[in-house]
């Protein structure tokens, strides 16, 4: 008695069923093992991660189109530091060219020694450079830490990170958004930030602000909108 080989596969052109083992294709007459069956065999097998790819790239523009506003603080936020960190580091740069304790020594009549002068010199020149440090330290860390820090805005809720070390994300429902407020002086006006401030019903954050950005009326208009959309969904009324 001959065992027949039952398995059975489809027919690559036509879909009907024949043998696993079958060359030619009883139904539709072609050759499955022809430079044409193979090619259409690899299209096949690449097309499940083509689709793949094609969902993916569908859910990140949906997530792109829910993002209603994405910013950093502006470095123009830090003008008001760079002025005082500029008279500093003048004042450094005095303590180091300038010979004051010769100086100090003649107006107050001291006599100092010349050791003692060249003593004071030293401590001079060496507080000179520790305050120019000391400066510019400063500034790098204010212009690192603004630049740690981010805001997302989306339909349903305000998002918003900082930290340098310690690395933290806070949120606020927009259906808590109570009121908001845009301030902006004249170096703002000049230099195109401004500051957009909130009030909420969020115990954590009961006031926030988003802090020297730019184009400070888009956002304000933005979140004017989604708070008034999000109450409507959720069905929240602000009592006055």
């Amino acid at each position: 008695m001959v065992l027949t080989d039952l398995k059975t596969k489809q027919c690559l052109f036509c879909a009907e069923t024949i043998r696993a083992a079958a060359i030619k294709c009883r139904f539709c007459g072609e050759f499955l093992n022809s430079p044409k069956a193979k090619a259409l065999e690899a299209d096949l097998e690449q097309e499940p991660d083509s689709e793949l790819l094609d969902d993916e790239e569908t859910e990140e523009e949906e997530m792109d189109d829910n993002v209603l506003f994405v910013v950093r603080p502006s470095l123009w936020g830090i003008t008001s530091s760079l002025v005082k960190g500029l008279f500093f580091f003048v004042l450094a740069g005095l303590l180091i060219k300038l010979p004051l304790e010769n100086t100090v020594n003649n107006l107050l009549g001291l006599e100092l020694t010349e050791n003692q002068i060249l003593t004071a010199g030293m401590y001079r020149v060496l507080a000179g450079y520790g305050l120019g440090v000391v400066v510019v330290l400063v500034l790098l860390l204010k212009i690192v830490r603004l630049k740690m820090t981010y805001y997302e805005v989306t339909p349903d809720r305000i998002e918003w990170g900082r930290g340098i070390l310690d690395r933290r994300v806070d949120n606020i429902d927009m259906f808590r958004v109570i009121d908001l407020r845009m301030r902006r002086s004249i170096l703002d006006c000049i230099v195109g930030i401004g500051t957009v401030g909130l009030i909420t019903t969020d115990k954590t954050n009961p006031e926030f602000e988003f802090e020297k950005i730019r184009r400070p009326r888009e956002l304000y208009d933005i979140i004017k909108r989604a708070s008034l959309e999000a109450d409507r969904r959720t069905g929240v009324v602000h009592l006055e």
